[in-house]
């Protein structure tokens, strides 16, 4: 059963029913309360024509055969996945990120040597909403080197991107026909913590507050998250206090804000724990509340857990965090207070997932393995979080990362 159905049985003229107003406003009431059911259990039943149909796009590592960026026709209705091929060539675009109006999408390119320097870089690409291809509309320069992560802000005005090489966070302003312009802020983080992989800066993620005025910096090398004013010009100025410490040696990768925007949470690499925040508004200070670990029964056979990304779901119920040496995702209910709990755990289906992302609709999420080359589809239960397979297994090397973008 699908909307057409059901508006071909009560919207056409020959099926319409003449009744008294009495009658005539019960069947409205019955009609009214059956497109409500049907919503819920026939999602696609509510939804207008060509709603629910997505590109799906999949940044690379072209170490090992990639070519840049590919792109999947989805269907969100059906989570039907039809491969299109490659959207665009680009050199390592590891992460992504997408303009709130859906025109532009933009990579770092995971390099330190641009142009023949020593930088790593950051492409713009226009989106073809018919055939979903992207063509380049200019590269610029991320200052430093081996840029992992960038995000745009909800505004639509302003790209940061993280530089973990080189240890510092870099903004662009974004211009109307979706380029981007010359940076106007750059920030060198400076200092240590105390592991072998943190004797010096590693900005590992950029992520813009809810209502684009603050720029919070996770940086692994530091066992900080650096806090950050966004000026009209575009300039960076440290808040008050400059940033949100956490316990020595946890390596602070990637960070989620609830959809509420009173919490905050990090995925630890380096000790395998996931931390909890509460947020103000008002002044961009994160206050740590508690930390968790990443992963439920983990021996440590393996070496480090190396929690990669980590999301909060539409309805802010459920927080989603994979773990790459334990090769699963691990699913915590979030409590009024931001509080987390053990929910689930599943496997990856691949090896050492780097990225997974939910789609639209809230009803899959879609993980990559880095290591084992394929990117695998979960079904969601929106009331428990738990995740199964739905047995949709793409095939494609070094997955890094995934994001949706309406189509025609």
């Amino acid at each position: 059963m699908n909307a057409r159905i059901i508006r071909n049985f009560l919207g056409h003229e020959k099926n319409r029913l003449i009744l008294p107003r009495a009658r005539a406003c019960r069947w409205s009431r019955f009609i009214a309360s059956a497109f409500a059911f049907l919503a819920i259990v026939f999602p696609a039943a509510a939804q207008s024509p060509g709603a629910g149909k997505f590109f799906l796009y999949a940044g690379t590592s072209t170490n090992r055969g990639s070519k840049g960026i590919y792109v999947y026709r989805y269907d969100s209705n059906t989570g039907l996945t039809e491969p299109l091929g490659l959207a665009a060539e680009s050199p390592n675009p590891t992460f992504l990120a997408v303009h709130p109006n859906h025109r532009f999408l933009y990579a770092v390119n995971e390099i330190s040597n641009f142009a023949g320097g020593s930088s790593g870089s950051v492409t713009a690409f226009s989106i073809d909403s018919g055939t979903g291809r992207l063509t380049q509309l200019n590269v610029v320069p991320s200052i430093d080197g081996g840029p992992t992560h960038l995000s745009i802000d909800p505004q639509g005005n302003w790209v940061a991107a993280a530089n973990y090489g080189g240890g510092s966070v870099v903004l662009f302003p974004v211009e109307a026909d979706g380029k981007l312009g010359r940076a106007t802020g750059f920030v060198q983080h400076t200092g240590s913590s105390v592991t072998p992989r943190q004797t010096e800066p590693h900005a590992h993620g950029a992520y813009f507050s809810p209502d684009s005025r603050f720029l919070f910096v996770t940086d692994l090398g530091l066992d900080k998250i650096l806090s950050y004013r966004i000026t009209g010009a575009g300039g960076l100025e440290p808040l008050d206090p400059p940033f949100a410490a956490l316990k020595p040696g946890s390596g602070p990768r990637h960070m989620a804000f609830a959809p509420n925007g009173r919490f905050a949470y990090t995925a630890n690499e380096l000790n395998s724990t996931v931390t909890a925040f509460s947020y103000d508004r008002a002044t961009g200070r994160l206050s740590e509340i508690q930390t968790l670990p990443s992963i439920q029964g983990y021996d440590g056979a393996n070496g480090d857990n190396y929690p990669s990304e980590v999301e909060v779901d539409s309805q802010g119920t459920f927080l989603y965090l994979a773990n790459r040496n334990g090769d699963n995702i691990a699913v915590f209910a979030i409590a009024a207070d931001g509080k987390l709990t053990p929910s689930s755990q599943t496997s990856a289906g691949g090896k050492f997932p780097r990225h997974f992302a939910l789609d639209p609709s809230g009803h899959f999420l879609f993980l990559e393995n880095q290591n084992s080359d394929n990117i695998v589809q979960f079904r969601v239960n929106r009331e428990t979080g738990a995740l199964t397979p739905t047995g949709v297994d793409l095939k494609i090397a070094s997955p890094m990362c995934v994001v949706f973008v309406p189509a025609q």
